[in-house]
């Protein structure tokens, strides 16, 4: 049995809760910083909460 289990996206809305921030101060921060770690999948955008985790501990969030 297989023990690997994908990590899923989660929605701007959930994304911006995780940041403890605003949906539309996140939405500015995709189009201002292009280290962000977002995917856009058609016409959303999404996320993977590790990716943010990481962003975030890098000090690139800063930047």
């Amino acid at each position: 049995m297989n023990e690997f289990k994908e990590e899923r996206y989660i929605g701007l809305k959930e994304a911006a809760e995780f940041l403890d921030i605003k949906p539309v101060t996140l939405r500015s921060w995709i189009k201002r910083k292009s280290t962000m770690p977002v995917h856009k999948v058609g016409r959303l955008w999404k996320f993977k909460k590790t990716e943010l985790d990481e962003w975030v501990k890098s000090g690139k969030s800063s930047e």
